[in-house]
């Protein structure tokens, strides 16, 4: 683990791995430190927003002092379920990586528990890890133009859906009609860190 100054109001932790991100932000969620306002979960980072005034350096001090345990996951507590139509473009080509028959690829996909790690890449879309691992496959060689919204689609031990239409290297799966990022809303974005996600097979959203 390194910590380090992220300008005035912000600790920057770094650590090995995904795992370990988890792991932090679970016990910093489940016993928070004094002057902490904010975490920002990422890759192999997790963010520490603090007060104006907080002394970084006691927060660091907390930090590394915890009893971090790889593997554990946070849970907010709130699952969300989202119907999807399993027509995706890369459906045959992730049957092909995985080995398993498309039925086999879409049983999966649903009977899987995946928990959003982090969010990144445009607003609301989240990274969600789940419990599959024979569904890891790799980006595509040559990235899309245009993703509607709406895609599922899986990438590198990830599955996401893309919450407006934008260039994307994932491969697509199928398609849900509910919205990933609705600015209406109190909270916008429907996966936030720590919510779980289950998907469930739509026979057609039309």
């Amino acid at each position: 683990m390194r910590v380090l100054r992220c300008g005035d109001t912000g600790v920057l932790v770094e650590v090995a791995d995904l795992a370990e991100v988890i792991a932090l932000h679970a016990a910093l969620e489940a016993d928070p430190v004094p002057g902490v306002v904010d975490l920002v979960p990422a890759a192999r980072t997790l963010l520490l927003r603090i007060d104006p005034g907080t002394d970084p350096e006691e927060v660091a001090g907390a930090v590394t002092a915890r009893d971090v345990v790889p593997g554990e996951v946070r849970e907010s507590g709130e699952t969300v379920l989202l119907p999807v139509v399993y027509d995706g473009e890369d459906l045959d080509d992730v049957a092909e990586l995985t080995g398993l028959s498309r039925r086999e690829v879409v049983q999966a996909h649903t009977r899987a528990t995946w928990t959003v790690a982090f969010c990144g890449f445009a607003p609301g879309f989240g990274y969600m890890v789940g419990d599959q691992p024979r569904l890891r496959v790799p980006r595509r060689s040559e990235a899309r133009t245009r993703v509607p919204a709406g895609s599922v689609a899986l990438a590198d031990g990830f599955t996401g859906v893309y919450p407006r239409c934008s260039p994307g290297g994932w491969r697509l799966l199928g398609r849900t009609e509910t919205r990933i990022w609705d600015l209406e809303r109190d909270r916008p974005g429907l996966l936030r860190p720590g919510v779980r996600v289950r998907f469930i097979e739509a026979e057609d959203l039309r």
